[in-house]
């Protein structure tokens, strides 16, 4: 019972901003142009404010894992090959299947991730996932690019991938945070503070603003589709990487930021790259949808199975 409450606990304040979100929409107080604007300020401002936060702030001696950051790229790197080689066997359109790779392999691990590690271990722990954003956030961009270039028919542009990478706000924040860190620079405290209160927003909003771009309407039209990205996203990958990090002896924490990684939905910027380079943009916002409102419920499985079974 007590495992139970605790995964209660870490998912409720998560289902219910993206409730508080939905409501806002349905009520008409915000609209497609201010979820829009909120949304660039999420990810331009606000989460890179965060995530230099957790890592400025990280103990470097317990944070850094070289172990679990081989295992986080590695495990990235199996499942988008997995989702290669799978998803083309389910779905002959090719720019449906460039999508549904996407809503298979690529993790909203900054959103949903970092605030479950801080609901199970703490502040102070957050460190341990928000590294790792460093290592993954770029992979996921670069596999994306090849991804939808392979499908579309195209040459993959390393340089502008490369680009794109390099001038991720995320990156640019938690690679601020690294060098500071590394370097032990410390800011004026006025500073630090301004950055933690602006940091404090990224979350919630981010969740409010992927709450309002809910439409359970807009589901039915590609319902095979959309149950082969949640199975694969939420069930099937979380079950073979999460299996295999027990297996090899992550605990605690590390499972933690994994269960993060893994078993987080699908991220919400795979929607508005799916529709700039020619693949099935619609699809690409479903799955993110469908993605966000059933992983509310598969965490909570993950986390309650791991904590029972004592491994986290």
């Amino acid at each position: 019972m007590e495992n139970l409450l605790l995964s209660a606990r870490v998912m409720l304040p998560i289902f219910l901003m993206l409730t508080l979100g939905y409501l806002l929409r349905r009520v008409s107080l915000v609209d497609d142009h201010t979820l829009s604007g909120c949304n660039s300020l999420v990810f331009r401002v606000f989460l890179p404010a965060m995530l230099f936060q957790n890592v400025y702030n990280t103990d470097v001696a317990t944070a850094f894992n070289p172990r679990l950051l081989a295992f986080a790229v590695g495990g990235t790197l199996a499942l988008f090959a997995l989702s290669m080689i799978i998803i083309p066997r389910l779905e002959t359109d090719r720019p449906k299947q460039a999508s549904m790779v996407q809503a298979v392999f690529r993790s909203n691990f900054v959103i949903f991730g970092l605030p479950v590690t801080a609901a199970l271990f703490g502040q102070e722990k957050v460190g341990v996932a928000a590294i790792l954003v460093a290592a993954v956030v770029p992979l996921f961009n670069v596999l994306a690019v090849f991804a939808l270039e392979y499908f579309r028919g195209g040459k993959v542009d390393l340089k502008k991938a490369l680009r794109g990478v390099v001038t991720n706000p995320l990156i640019i924040g938690a690679g601020l945070g690294l060098f500071c860190l590394l370097t032990g620079l410390r800011l004026p405290a006025p500073v630090e503070s301004t950055i933690s209160d602006v940091g404090h927003v990224g979350t919630p909003l981010a969740l409010i603003v992927l709450g309002g771009t809910f439409r359970f309407s807009a589901l039915r039209s590609s319902a095979r589709q959309l149950v082969i990205c949640v199975v694969g996203r939420l069930l099937v990958g979380p079950a073979i990487f999460l299996s295999a990090a027990a297996l090899l002896g992550f605990r605690e924490v590390e499972i933690a930021a994994l269960i993060s990684l893994f078993a987080s939905p699908t991220a919400s910027s795979s929607y508005p790259m799916a529709c700039e380079m020619g693949a099935d943009g619609e699809l690409a916002g479903q799955a993110v949808v469908c993605n966000s409102f059933f992983a509310i419920f598969t965490v909570f499985f993950w986390i309650f199975l791991f904590k029972q079974l004592g491994i986290m």
